[in-house]
């Protein structure tokens, strides 16, 4: 039985460059560093500048939450400031949109750096990532003595899966400001998760964090991510706890415990790890946290207690009282979730109606947004899960022209990155039909920054009898140690074909 291809989700954060753009005003306290001339900030209120710096420095450590309390107190204070706008933790696409406006009509009289802040973050909503990095290469440029600026471009290059350059320009921050937590946070989450990964190089920037800030649960955190991608999962476990420790309301560390225990197979120890997490966690999160907990059904091979639980979610969305401008967009990721599984496991009838809801959550958030090139992506999504599903019945000819579909409504987008998905629903139309070789050329040219799709480039591989690829393949994906829908369908046998195959 071969698993199906996940396609992109939408995002459930549209974070307006909190994750890029967070820290203080202030230069390095070591004299020894070069000065730091930072992109000015604009507004007529102290007390909505001193919001700002609040809500940057939470930002900085990972807490966008706690952030977007403090960048909204700024923008009450003073409606015109753009650069809370464009700093703003959205935790959805209408919010997003709302937010990027509101820093384009108030740019009259801001600097030229807020402007091209602006008009990045509007790229970046475009899908056009070659203005975006345009827009990026200007603004280092113009503030070539900014930490924030090299962020921001090291993000458009990661965005472009061009990982050395990213990293050459985390670097150029590093050296800017080499007490930069949020850099170092940044740098130690691009050696975990993008190729080429280190993961002894993204240790030590998290243990970095640390040492700049030992206070902080969330720098623990990361370090117990890095020995998950070092494969010490007993250690990323207890220093998981020792986060917990320092902060009790920290959800998503006792989250990460509980993936810890799911791929331990500790399941009743998992599930009790997730309860304590979405308890903790504001309402914001918990709908999106208990997706996870519906996935030590499927560590524990038991698809349709998971499809059951995921249900639940849907539901609870409507319950806990998260923002009303949130609940689509978090239904969309826990039906996404569902859907996944339901054709993974040839359960068609289960997959035809969530998806169907999927579709009809889509709606909705277009419907909010009101825009037509937002409204062609979404379509363009759904054509994606669409072909997904015609594939694994065995109508080829459909699951085509959904492709092709996908292909035409893409097109307009300045993405280089744009055909990915296309791609990997080609190959796993030729998987399906045991053409090898063809599925093997389409999902090289798929994201294999997805370890679901690697995992399908593996099966093509092994069908095509390169067999020594296709062994390292799954045992990199078997031992991946980071909790998504797609790891938890094929870890098991990720990792028993990577051992059958010598890998």
């Amino acid at each position: 039985m071969k698993p199906v291809l996940l396609a992109p989700m939408c995002a459930l954060v549209f974070a307006m460059g909190a994750c890029a753009d967070a820290g203080t005003d202030q230069a390095p306290a070591d004299e020894t560093v070069a000065a730091v001339a930072e992109i000015p900030v604009t507004t007529a209120s102290e007390d909505a500048l001193e919001q700002f710096r609040q809500g940057r420095a939470l930002s900085d450590v990972g807490r966008p939450l706690e952030a977007k309390a403090h960048f909204k107190q700024a923008i009450d204070l003073d409606p015109d400031f753009s650069y809370a706008h464009v700093n703003y933790p959205a935790f959805s696409a209408e919010e997003f949109r709302e937010h990027l406006r509101e820093a384009e009509r108030a740019l009259g009289g801001k600097s030229d750096g807020e402007r091209m802040l602006v008009e990045l973050a509007a790229a970046q909503w475009d899908n056009d990532s070659e203005s975006a990095l345009r827009l990026a290469e200007e603004l280092v440029q113009a503030y070539p003595s900014s930490p924030r600026a090299w962020i921001r471009l090291a993000n458009v290059q990661a965005g472009l899966n061009d990982h050395a350059e990213a990293r050459a320009s985390l670097q150029k921050a590093l050296d800017l400001d080499p007490a930069m937590v949020l850099a170092h946070r940044i740098m130690g989450f691009s050696y975990l998760f993008n190729d080429p990964t280190d993961y002894e190089k993204a240790l030590a920037h998290m243990q970095r964090t640390v040492e700049l800030q030992p206070d902080e649960a969330k720098g623990y955190e990361a370090v117990g991510d890095a020995y998950r991608g070092l494969k010490d999962l007993e250690r990323a476990r207890e220093v998981y706890s020792m986060a917990v420790e320092k902060d009790p309301a920290l959800g998503v560390a006792s989250l990460k415990k509980g993936h810890i225990n799911s791929f331990l197979g500790n399941f009743e120890e998992a599930r009790a790890d997730f309860d304590l997490g979405i308890e903790t966690t504001p309402v914001e999160n918990k709908a999106n946290y208990a997706n996870y907990r519906a996935f030590v059904h499927v560590h524990a091979d038991d698809p349709s207690g998971a499809l059951v639980e995921l249900a639940g979610v849907v539901a609870m969305a409507d319950e806990v009282g998260m923002p009303e401008d949130q609940i689509p967009g978090t239904k969309v990721f826990t039906l996404s979730n569902a859907a996944t599984i339901a054709l993974h496991h040839d359960m068609f009838d289960e997959a035809r109606e969530i998806l169907d809801e999927r579709t009809r959550q889509m709606g909705i958030i277009s419907d909010r947004v009101e825009e037509p090139d937002f409204r062609r992506r979404q379509a363009a999504n759904i054509a994606v899960w669409e072909g997904q599903l015609a594939a694994r019945q065995g109508s080829y000819e459909l699951a085509a022209e959904k492709a092709e579909e996908y292909r035409s409504l893409v097109e307009p987008d300045a993405n280089p990155r744009r055909f990915e998905a296309h791609h990997a629903l080609l190959g796993l139309i030729a998987l399906e039909q045991g053409d090898y070789e063809k599925a093997v050329s389409e999902f090289r040219q798929s994201n294999l920054q997805v370890e679901y799709n690697k995992y399908h480039l593996a099966l093509a591989l092994d069908g095509s009898g390169e067999t020594d690829e296709a062994a390292a393949l799954f045992k990199e994906v078997g031992q991946y140690n980071f909790n998504s829908v797609g790891f938890a369908l094929v870890r098991k046998d990720a990792l028993a074909r990577g051992v059958e195959s010598g890998g």
